[in-house]
């Protein structure tokens, strides 16, 4: 197949998110499906309450009445997910469904990008993107949660300490 799958947004009755996912696992695994309808993703969130016993952390939908299918459009696939009971179609317009675009997939995320990062805390590496790009530093500080790297570059005779994402720089062959 030469498509690569992507995220289309389902839209359910409220409430019936988790049904409508487990029966599109299920259909899948019945009709030997994996290839095109490749994961099915209800999109939480971790909120701390504030009751009368006192905090308690519980997980909500992020966006209730939708359910994220990532798949290969084609008719089977639309009419399995479409046909699935408690959907009520697919957000786009008309009977066109409109796939996610990488933005949003990351801004929402549904998928967990992994930056490798092959350099170390006093390395010599070069900006790869952005303003500053082809400019040379040393790494002063990794922050994997945050997925950022700190370090001082050379303008005008002067350091210059910048903050850049990790996948924005690359290390220097010495």
């Amino acid at each position: 197949m030469a498509e690569s799958a992507k995220w289309y947004v389902a839209h359910t009755y409220s409430g019936y998110e988790n049904t409508v996912a487990a029966s599109i696992e299920k259909a899948v695994e019945n009709r030997g499906m994996r290839d095109l309808i490749h994961e099915v993703n209800i999109p939480m969130e971790t909120v701390t309450e504030i009751t009368d016993n006192g905090p308690k952390t519980v997980e909500r939908k992020t966006f209730p009445g939708y359910v994220l299918v990532k798949m290969i459009m084609t008719d089977e696939t639309w009419h399995l997910v479409r046909n699935v009971r408690g959907v009520t179609g697919f957000v786009g317009s008309g009977n066109k469904a409109i796939p996610l675009t990488d933005d949003e997939v990351a801004s929402m995320g549904v998928e967990k990008k992994e930056v490798v990062v092959n350099y170390g805390v006093g390395d010599t590496v070069r900006i790869t993107d952005g303003a500053m790009e082809s400019f040379m530093g040393t790494v002063e500080e990794i922050d994997l949660d945050h997925k950022k790297v700190r370090m001082t570059v050379s303008m005008c005779g002067r350091d210059t300490p910048v903050e850049l994402d990790l996948d924005a720089v690359e290390p220097v062959e010495q």
